[in-house]
């Protein structure tokens, strides 16, 4: 007997079993797993080292280390009100850099923390683990000099997150209808 001959005759006993449709049904979400899950993960991943080099290391941002003093803002809206109100002097590019760079750079966050956990599906704990990532990355550029601690920042990243998930809310929704069509 050879091990493919063993296997076919053990797999052939299986064929007419219950154990057959769950074992056709785990592997199906294990193929789903591995076409969907590892190729998003990946793109979470992308997306985190991409947003942490431009906050950290990106030198066309200004993000370079040279004896600089702590920056911060804890007054809510300055900044927003600031980048508003001289918008001409500053110039459009730095105004949409700035106020919608921020909140996009959050979105994939937003969209793609539901998807890898599970239990993160709630509105209110992808905002708040939004906030809280946010948060940890104003605090490490407040103590590594780099960039500046800033409230706003702080607003309109978890902004960009709350867009995130109401983006996968959008997609899930498309998703789960275009199923109950095909069945």
């Amino acid at each position: 007997y050879t091990v493919g001959g063993m296997l076919n005759d053990r797999m052939s006993a299986y064929t007419e079993t219950p154990f057959s449709g769950s074992f056709v049904k785990n592997l199906g979400k294990a193929f789903t797993y591995a076409l969907v899950y590892v190729p998003l993960m990946f793109l979470y991943n992308v997306a985190m080292i991409s947003l942490c080099y431009f906050l950290f290391f990106s030198e066309m941002l200004g993000r370079t280390y040279s004896e600089r003093s702590y920056h911060y803002n804890l007054m809510p809206l300055k900044e927003i009100k600031r980048f508003i109100i001289y918008r001409k002097a500053l110039g459009t590019k730095a105004v949409c850099f700035n106020l919608l760079g921020n909140i996009v750079a959050f979105i994939p966050y937003g969209m793609l923390l539901p998807l890898l956990a599970h239990n993160q599906r709630k509105f209110y704990r992808v905002v708040l683990l939004s906030f809280d990532f946010s948060l940890l990355v104003e605090l490490v550029q407040l103590a590594s000099k780099v960039g500046s601690f800033d409230v706003d920042d702080l607003i309109l990243n978890t902004i960009g997150g709350a867009i995130g998930y109401v983006g996968f809310l959008l997609a899930n929704h498309i998703r789960c209808h275009k199923f109950e069509q095909k069945e």
